[in-house]
């Protein structure tokens, strides 16, 4: 499994789509046209929680993951990195942040 880092800011890659299910939610990749199936609601969250939060873990942490649960969270965001579902962004210059 490749590493992932929890601490960097992450955001949903531009050409995916996430498309609500009973079940969760379907994610959609109109470059690669790949499927994920998210089937765990607070994943969901953290991944929507992305773009707004500073780090990955702050996202899960505002999803409602405990910490105890983050080994497994972190898991499967890197899963979606691999498959490029989520990148890391850039955070913004100081200028930008102003």
């Amino acid at each position: 499994m490749p590493t992932f880092d929890m601490a960097g800011p992450w955001t949903l890659h531009p050409q995916v789509a996430v498309r609500p299910e009973p079940f969760g939610a379907l994610l959609y990749h109109f470059g690669t046209r790949r499927l994920s199936f998210l089937k765990d609601l607070r994943l969901l969250a953290a991944v929507r929680l992305l773009t707004d939060e500073p780090s990955a873990a702050d996202a899960c942490r505002t999803a409602g993951i405990h910490d105890h649960e983050l080994a497994r969270y972190r898991a499967a965001l890197a899963t979606l990195a691999t498959s490029h579902m989520i990148v890391q962004r850039t955070p913004p210059s100081p200028t930008e942040a102003s």
